[in-house]
């Protein structure tokens, strides 16, 4: 059952605004003649020149030696993952990160992967002496702690550049590698006010998404150095990655990069936005980091303000009765956000 079918009255046709999240944008004209004008070859065989082009611009823009395209996010995420670790070694993340909580478990099903998760800090990080604590001795009890794998941005929220460079050091200094998942990182990046090179500065290997709020249709790019990546280009192989002609997706990431990088901080703007309607109403909790708002309405009534909304257009996830998250991206216009705030206020003006 899709995800428009879970809120009673929406239909696919009538949706003005999708706030589930940002990975629902869509092609829009100028990337798919971008697309369909790609220059391609086997790039199994090294032989697309689009997609080299894109592994080589994010590569350079991160200041790592090389970078690998992958179909998802998660893919880049486990292949980085089995690039640094062997079977019965140790990841070091958090609770709470995407690595380990929403990635099936594929790191330990399919690479052996042992995975010690932490207690994320209210700012979206980790803390460098949780980190330090959680590295094992050289005991044949324990596996061996090998990588440590943050999350920037988390919920929304960028994780400062002193944070980061806090846990690496301690990762670092016991002989662990470092990885980032960067899902979000251009984001992080508008929020901080930095370069990208100056997180990924902090990091081994970096996976950045292109199908989030950049607005490519699929991929995410693993950057780091070239034995890692020639490691990873082998594992991505083992696990199904490899694709030919894939510049016609190459294409698309680049023109994203092109002309959709510059343009995150109007999603900003208008979570913003939408964080002060909320809080104008006085109907619940509210809290706003990067692109996301996430909302606990006071009554829990989660689905009945689902379903008000799909009458008026606006498809939000509201299943159980925590917080919702409202995700901002290039696809919500400001009529669609006028349309939220109205639905929003019509449907406590009458409960």
């Amino acid at each position: 059952m899709s995800q428009y079918a879970k809120t009673p009255g929406a239909n696919v046709a009538d949706v003005i605004c999708d706030l589930r999240s940002d990975t629902v944008t869509r092609p829009d004209a100028a990337m798919r003649a971008a697309m369909a004008a790609a220059e391609v070859g086997d790039d199994v065989y090294g032989e697309d020149p689009t997609l080299r082009r894109l592994e080589q611009s994010l590569a350079e823009r991160a200041g790592k030696d090389a970078g690998l395209f992958l179909p998802s996010g998660t893919q880049s995420n486990f292949v980085g993952m089995l690039a640094h670790c062997g079977r019965g070694e140790e990841v070091i993340t958090g609770r709470e990160y995407h690595v380990y909580k929403y990635e099936a478990g594929g790191a330990s099903a399919l690479g052996g992967i042992v995975m010690d998760p932490l207690a994320v800090a209210a700012d979206g990080g980790l803390s460098a002496e949780d980190v330090t604590a959680a590295i094992k001795d050289d005991d044949s009890h324990h596996p061996v702690s090998r990588l440590l794998s943050l999350e920037n941005t988390h919920n929304g929220k960028p994780v400062s550049l002193a944070r980061l460079e806090a846990c690496t050091a301690a990762a670092r200094s016991a002989g662990l590698s470092t990885h980032l998942d960067g899902a979000r990182v251009f984001n992080a990046v508008a929020a901080l006010g930095c370069d990208l090179a100056e997180v990924a500065g902090c990091f081994d290997t970096v996976s950045i998404c292109l199908s989030k709020g950049l607005g490519a249709p699929v991929g995410s790019v693993l950057v780091g150095p070239d034995d890692l990546i020639a490691r990873a280009r082998r594992w991505r192989k083992m696990v199904g990655g490899g694709m030919r002609q894939a510049g016609v997706l190459a294409a698309a990431g680049l023109y994203a990069l092109d002309h959709n990088v510059g343009r995150l901080s109007e999603d900003h703007r208008r979570a913003e936005a939408l964080a002060e309607g909320l809080r104008d109403l006085g109907a619940g909790a509210v809290e706003q980091n990067t692109n996301m708002v996430f909302f606990t309405p006071e009554g829990r009534e989660n689905a009945a303000l689902g379903q008000a909304l799909a009458q008026e257009g606006v498809v939000i996830s509201a299943g159980g009765s925590g917080a919702i998250r409202f995700v901002l991206h290039k696809d919500v216009t400001e009529e669609g956000l006028s349309a939220t705030l109205a639905g929003i206020a019509k449907h406590y003006a009458s409960v």
